[in-house]
């Protein structure tokens, strides 16, 4: 496993990068509204992402036809933009995104609620999910193994009544949009690399209300169950003592 380390360039284009995303995730989320297509909002993203003079990391990628992951309900990551996916009144939407800028990648996820409040089990499922990956980033430093991360991601997701995604993990990023080291979120605290100085991972907890398990065809994935699942992910830097966060 070759995991690479981040010099002062990379960390400000990096760091640019990174603000670009946030403000495209954040503005297309105010848009996520009823009746309002996936593909309507991909093309915001776009648009927006051009206009900041960097370029969309997804688009392209394997073959992925889109700038934004647009994912509903029971469907874990992924999901395709389309003019005929119309945006409903109480859909749980999960937005993925990454961006390429000055010759390296960010990535971020959020999920929310269309057109009302969620109800009280979409409100316990989006907030254990959003507050593992806070707990990933207040754990996140040199010196420790990434087991220690994964481990805990997945204590506080299971004492919640929940599950993590197992077939898809997190992962290093930078000059790709996909590096090592792979980033599970479950596993024992003394598994993975020892985190160094340098290092950038993109952390992203995939939590069900039900089974871990999935269906995965092609792009589609979705809980084998059809349970609700949320996902968030942000970009990290790895300090001197501690983590930064690029998104």
């Amino acid at each position: 496993m070759k995991i690479s380390i981040k010099d002062q360039s990379a960390i400000s284009a990096m760091q640019a990068g990174g603000t670009i995303l946030k403000m495209v995730l954040e503005k297309v989320a105010s848009l996520a509204v009823v009746g309002i297509s996936t593909l309507e909002l991909d093309r915001e993203a776009e648009k927006l992402i051009l206009a900041a003079g960097a370029f969309p990391s997804f688009k392209g990628y394997q073959g992925f036809p889109a700038t934004l992951c647009t994912s509903l309900n029971e469907e874990v990551v992924h999901g395709i933009p389309s003019s005929k996916r119309i945006l409903q009144k109480g859909d749980l939407l999960k937005l993925d995104c990454g961006v390429f800028y000055q010759g390296f990648h960010t990535d971020k996820a959020l999920s929310l609620v269309v057109g009302q409040a969620p109800t009280p089990a979409q409100a316990k499922l989006l907030q254990i999910t959003k507050s593992s990956l806070e707990l990933a980033a207040q754990l996140l430093r040199p010196g420790i193994r990434l087991g220690v991360v994964s481990a805990a991601i997945q204590k506080h997701v299971e004492q919640a009544g929940f599950q993590v995604i197992r077939d898809l993990v997190g992962h290093g990023i930078g000059r790709e949009l996909h590096e090592d080291p792979p980033v599970p979120n479950y596993g024992s605290e003394r598994n993975g690399p020892l985190l160094k100085k340098g290092m950038t991972l993109a952390i992203e907890p995939m939590v069900s209300v039900g089974t871990y398990e999935v269906l995965i065809d092609g792009w589609y994935i979705r809980t084998l169950d059809f349970s609700l699942s949320a996902h968030f992910e942000n970009t990290f830097l790895l300090t001197e003592s501690d983590s930064l966060l690029l998104t």
